[in-house]
């Protein structure tokens, strides 16, 4: 079932023993459109603190519930390490992260990473084939296997004008500089919907739900 991301940031989690804050922010991978993270501001609990859950660890997320449970503990979420919310992730951080809860690296290599902040790419530009055509506005990530398989486009004026999907087999490339998503689609076939705009998700090897 595919999710609307933007509806789930502020959605409670809860621990196995305790709530321990809400959802902010969500990191996925460009290169395949995998969630990686989740961002959580643990609010009162622990001021001031931001850490990252990762898809393995959390329960099916069910639309009717505010509170998502997560397989952790708080005292595991608590000694975890917490992230800058001014500096991007690091590869260093990444390893440091999984070794601590245990979890074996989703990447092949040394690399640098290719994590993307959701919140972040919301409002960037849609570049076709031929023009601008609109912004996104939202992600559709499939429940099952945390992956984005849809880009939700506002096209037209920015307040008056229509929402489509598009697929995210259909980007070319991601322009940080420029905010701009590039995608191989025509301004008419991503305004009408006549183009290929079907919902095709990735499969991501690495992921295994716990």
């Amino acid at each position: 079932m595919l999710r609307s991301i933007k509806q789930l940031y502020g959605d409670r989690l809860g621990a196995s023993d305790g709530e321990i804050g809400h959802i902010t922010d969500f990191y996925f991978d460009e290169q395949n459109w995998a969630i990686r993270y989740l961002v959580v501001d643990t609010g009162s609990w622990l001021p001031g603190r931001r850490v990252l859950i990762v898809p393995h660890a959390m329960g099916r997320l069910d639309q009717a519930e505010k509170i998502q449970r997560v397989n952790l503990t708080r005292i595991q979420i608590e000694k975890s390490p917490s992230i800058k919310s001014h500096k991007p992730v690091s590869r260093e951080f990444e390893a440091e992260y999984c070794q601590y809860f245990g979890w074996p690296y989703y990447w092949q290599d040394d690399a640098d990473n290719h994590l993307r902040r959701t919140q972040a790419v919301v409002g960037y530009h849609l570049q076709a084939t031929d023009g601008i055509v609109g912004y996104v506005c939202d992600f559709m990530m499939d429940a099952e296997n945390w992956t984005i398989g849809q880009l939700a486009v506002k096209t037209g004026h920015r307040f008056s004008g229509k929402e489509v999907l598009v697929s995210t087999t259909k980007v070319d490339r991601i322009s940080y500089a420029d905010s701009t998503v590039f995608v191989k689609l025509t301004m008419e076939a991503i305004d009408n919907g006549t183009g290929d705009l079907a919902p095709v998700l990735a499969t991501d090897p690495s992921f295994t739900k716990a």
